[in-house]
């Protein structure tokens, strides 16, 4: 799989859910942590959505390449995810069915986006 493959399947997947937590933050919570959220909740949930379809936008690549500072961006956005998301179930005691799927996904996204991000320290 191409970085610029890569870069476009983890910035559409942070597109995606940027739009849905904008939408309805409260769902994405129940749907990813089992969990309600209160009023300050969802504005932060809301903030977060912008957020990440900042992310996902800034860092779709283009015709010709994919930059560096996108793949630096995109892996260390998922391996912080998935390091988060993976505390959020065995230390923090969320349980829910999308949570172990979510954190599998962004560690996977981590390891395939490590090599690529290796490849611009290096260049640099």
């Amino acid at each position: 799989m191409t970085t610029g493959t890569l870069s476009k399947l983890s910035a559409a997947i942070e597109v995606v859910t940027g739009v849905l937590l904008i939408a309805s933050p409260g769902l994405v919570a129940r749907i990813l942590l089992s969990a309600p959220l209160a009023d300050p909740g969802v504005a932060v949930g809301r903030l977060c959505g912008v957020a990440l379809l900042s992310l996902g936008l800034a860092c779709w690549p283009n015709a010709s390449a994919t930059t560096a500072q996108a793949t630096r961006a995109l892996f260390t956005y998922n391996l912080l995810a998935a390091f988060y998301l993976g505390y959020l179930r065995v230390g923090a005691g969320f349980v829910s069915y999308l949570l172990w799927p979510a954190c599998v996904l962004h560690a996977l996204l981590a390891a395939l986006l490590a090599r690529p991000f290796y490849e611009t320290c290096r260049h640099e």
